[in-house]
């Protein structure tokens, strides 16, 4: 399994420990030394920024078909192999999703990474499945699917790698279940959760353990914990690619 760091910003990433596989958004990737990142990895996703645009207080504002054309403009500059649909079906509706897919594959000459929500329902991952290699299933992070739906979860997993297709499960790094749903690839900004709740990150050869900080006290040098919980998840990275 290729597990993802999402969302690193620069102050997170450090020359002698720079992730295998990288996920960012392109809502976000601006700086250069993301850019930089993107093209050292052993592998880079780009998010199309759908989710954080949703979320957004003023997403009404946002003119999705400008986006699009910015999206398809930039996955073409840097020569992006691997980037997902905009899954927008909340606010615009499925038929328009399979019409911004049209063009942003039309656009880029390029198959992109369709991503799959419940609400599509059953026959949509079926057909998915028939019609490309590598997709995702989105709904972890905002709980549209939640830990009692798992073992469906699994049931779909099983089913694309039956026809041969790689799954990606977007926001997915849960310990507890990371070994028993057998995913292509999945990506997390857990790692930087140590400098939100003052925990520390360590790999005990298996799985990411949480430290948490012991009570009255305080985390006094934040970047230390940041360093020390990117490396953690970094062996982490290297322990899925062989093991998981």
């Amino acid at each position: 399994m290729k597990v993802f760091l999402a969302n690193v910003e620069p102050d997170f990433i450090i020359e002698e420990s720079k992730p295998k596989y990288y996920l960012e958004s392109y809502y976000y990737l601006k700086k250069p030394i993301q850019l930089q990142l993107m093209k050292e990895v052993d592998m880079f996703l780009l998010d199309s920024g759908a989710f954080t645009f949703i979320n957004a207080k003023k997403h009404k504002a946002f003119n999705v078909d400008e986006y699009l054309n910015n999206y398809i403009d930039f996955i073409n500059k840097y020569n992006v192999q691997y980037f997902f649909e905009l899954d927008t079906d909340s606010i615009h509706g499925i038929d328009k999703v399979l019409e911004m897919r049209k063009k942003l594959e039309a656009g880029t000459g390029k198959r992109c990474i369709p991503v799959w929500h419940k609400s599509r329902g059953i026959n949509c991952f079926k057909k998915l499945c028939k019609e490309y290699d590598y997709i995702a299933i989105g709904g972890f992070v905002t709980k549209e699917i939640r830990e009692p739906e798992f073992a469906k979860v699994k049931q779909l997993l099983d089913y694309a790698r039956y026809h041969n297709v790689k799954v990606h499960g977007l926001g997915f790094t849960s310990m507890k279940y990371i070994d028993k749903l057998p995913f292509f690839s999945v990506d997390s900004t857990s790692f930087k959760s140590g400098r939100r709740f003052g925990q520390v990150h360590y790999f005990d050869g298996k799985k990411i353990i949480l430290k948490k900080r012991p009570d009255g006290k305080r985390v006094k040098d934040y970047k230390a914990v940041d360093k020390i919980n990117l490396q953690g998840w970094i062996q982490f990275q290297k322990y899925a690619d062989i093991h998981l």
